[in-house]
């Protein structure tokens, strides 16, 4: 039976989501972070040596990162619609999608994220007007253009695209709901700067999976809400 290794709210939502879309058995093993550093606890590099989540395994494969972890569980499971050949003619326009919500999208959410942190009360006293001016230089000359790049980008494809391959829902979708829906509830950007991206939000969160995998999951949280 296939076995997921869950760290509450993160992008394991992705995974969990779609084992429900998928209908197949399967055992949840519910991860919480560490109270002190907010961070995957030390036991998960007994699964995996990176100490990260998700974490698939199956028939003795230990499967990390989202999107193979997807794909395996896709090409595994008989879900041919959630997935193109490389015959397709949308083959390469999929991978695109699925590659693009990490490797572009979510570096500067995370480095929003990072620089939070260096604005945050955690911060010694008498070095937090240095670290805030520093973080806030970045966040004004590399941050907000990125994001502001990328979200005018997907939202513009969003406009002429009701999923992000095709006429159909994939997983190229369960792959980038993430960091749309994560930069949505956390207020780094506005449904009315991007309304096709929040409309497409909202469509996903209509499905019946993802709020059975919401309500297995004991709900989702994001954290504090970015209001910069």
């Amino acid at each position: 039976m296939i076995e997921l290794h869950y760290f509450r709210h993160s992008r394991s939502h992705r995974v969990l989501w779609f084992l429900e879309e998928l209908q197949v058995s399967y055992n949840l093993v519910i991860h919480d972070r560490d109270p002190e550093t907010q961070l995957a606890p030390k036991s998960a590099k007994q699964i995996h040596p990176l100490g990260k989540f998700p974490i698939v395994i199956d028939n003795g494969l230990v499967l990390a990162e989202s999107a193979v972890i997807l794909e395996y569980l896709a090409r595994s499971y008989g879900a041919p619609d959630w997935v193109y050949e490389t015959s397709d003619s949308e083959y390469w326009s999929f991978q695109y999608w699925m590659h693009y919500a990490e490797a572009s999208l979510m570096p500067p959410l995370i480095i929003r994220l990072v620089l939070s942190v260096l604005k945050g009360e955690q911060i010694p006293l008498m070095v937090r007007p240095i670290s805030r001016r520093l973080a806030d230089g970045i966040d004004r000359n590399f941050t907000k253009p990125q994001i502001t790049t990328h979200f005018e980008f997907v939202d513009k494809h969003l406009a002429s695209h009701s999923w992000f391959v095709g006429d159909h829902i994939s997983i190229a979708d369960v792959q980038m709901h993430f960091p749309l829906e994560a930069a949505l509830a956390k207020n780094t950007i506005r449904p009315e700067q991007y309304p096709n991206v929040a409309t497409y939000v909202s469509r996903i969160h209509e499905r019946p999976a993802y709020l059975r995998a919401l309500k297995k999951a004991g709900g989702y949280d994001f954290g504090p809400r970015d209001d910069t």
